[in-house]
């Protein structure tokens, strides 16, 4: 492996393509750390100390994916989440409203549309997230329980709170150029790269965060437990990712003129995990909201007070529910992501099919039948994955938003870290190089 990153980097365009990844994540991670103008940045760093080792981190998701620029209200705050949110919508509609179900179909200059659909929708998207932080921050109410919550935004007039979401929403316009460049100029899979950088740039931090909180042997008996369930939990994840089901194909001969044409052997690869990390995202994303609805109501008593108690992390009805959500939103994103009678129609045009099984409807049954088997375990895994950090800090006493390796955290590392090395491998052997992977 070593070998072939030193040929990569001495590949002439390859390297260019590096060093320009490089560069486009220095930056990145520099507007991470500039200050949105009308927030007061000691109190900030106050507040924030105190949000982090706290047990209940509402916005945690967000700020995970902002790479800790969400809770330090920067030109970056909102990260790609806009983005992300943006995209699922929009792959959600495809399957609902026509138009861009045929502009989907249409190929290059139909994606090309959809691509700035997301675009407007994004920018629609921070525009209204910016807003709500910038009223919860000047409310107090994103730092619950700090003293100087209500002093973070000092000048509440309408100017200064203009400013602020104008300044967040043009920080997510540049984010996603930013993630645009690395897909047309670099090595390509930009957000997910950005994603995977945000992530890993709270990984030291929240390691050292549950050293110091330690109680055994100084806090290295956590500190090390916690690295091994991280190792483990990698090796887990690889393993599940690159798991499929392959489904031979076979594509009959056809006589065109004097020349034959077809008769290849080929396969359908159907992942066990089909849905990748979406089901974990629209878990969260589904749990906040009763969450926010509850805190901010300001009521202590009845349905509010039920909520705060049960609906935390660690607790039992918490964990049940987000549980379900997570087999169940794999369930609805595998059947809205994948079409079993488009692919059977589209073989059967072809002259292909799945030896013992009949072209057309049959085979649209079969594909189903097996994606839904191999859906049942790869739900499964996402939901014990996704439990992992309110299980393992469980005996040590310690809080699951502390925990740097949870499920989200580990299926984007994983994931994107594997798509990147694909990309760069693919690339060594249109040069003759050996890859990564060999």
């Amino acid at each position: 492996m070593l070998t072939a990153f030193a040929r990569a980097v001495k590949t002439p365009d390859l390297r260019k393509k590096l060093l320009f990844t490089l560069g486009i994540i220095v930056i990145y991670r520099f507007g991470a750390h500039i200050p949105v103008p009308g927030v007061s940045y000691e109190n900030v760093q106050i507040c924030v100390n105190q949000a982090r080792q706290g047990d209940n981190n509402l916005l945690g998701l967000m700020d995970l994916f902002s790479g800790g620029a969400l809770l330090q209200i920067t030109i970056f705050a909102l990260g790609i989440m806009p983005y992300i949110t943006a995209s699922i919508i929009l792959q959600l509609l495809t399957v609902v409203i026509p138009r861009l179900e045929a502009l989907k179909k249409e190929g290059q200059s139909g994606t090309a549309k959809i691509t700035q659909y997301t675009r407007y929708l994004t920018v629609a998207l921070a525009i209204l997230q910016g807003t709500g932080l910038v009223a919860t921050a000047k409310s107090g109410a994103l730092f619950s329980g700090c003293q100087v919550a209500s002093q973070i935004v000092p000048d509440q007039s309408i100017f200064v709170i203009v400013t602020m979401v104008i300044t967040m929403t043009a920080g997510t316009a540049v984010v996603m150029w930013l993630g645009e460049l690395i897909t047309d100029r670099g090595i390509g899979n930009g957000m997910s790269i950005l994603m995977f950088i945000s992530i890993a740039a709270s990984f030291p931090s929240a390691l050292w965060a549950i050293k110091k909180s330690g109680t055994l042997a100084g806090g290295w008996i956590e500190f090390g437990f916690i690295i091994l369930v991280g190792f483990v939990m990698v090796g887990l994840v690889v393993f599940v990712e690159q798991a499929q089901r392959r489904i031979p194909v076979q594509y009959a001969k056809r006589m065109i003129g004097r020349r034959s044409y077809g008769g290849t052997s080929t396969y359908i690869p159907l992942k066990v995990n089909q849905a990748g990390v979406i089901p974990v995202i629209f878990a969260s994303s589904l749990l906040y909201i009763p969450i926010l609805i509850g805190q901010f109501s300001g009521s202590t008593s009845g349905w509010s007070a039920w909520i705060q108690q049960n609906l935390v992390d660690g607790k039992p009805i918490h964990t049940a529910v987000y549980f379900v959500l997570i087999v169940f939103f794999a369930f609805f994103y595998v059947a809205i992501s994948f079409n079993p009678e488009e692919v059977a129609d589209n073989m059967k045009k072809y002259g292909g099919f799945i030896p013992g099984i009949r072209a057309g409807r049959p085979t649209a049954e079969y594909l189903s039948y097996v994606l839904n088997r191999i859906t049942w375990p790869g739900s499964l895994y996402l939901g014990l994955i996704a439990l992992v950090p309110t299980v393992a800090l469980a005996g040590f006493g310690g809080s699951s938003p502390n925990f740097p390796f949870g499920g989200t955290s580990i299926l984007i590392i994983v994931g994107v870290g594997l798509e990147t090395v694909k990309q760069i491998e693919s690339q060594l052997q249109q040069r003759n190089y050996e890859g990564f992977l060999r």
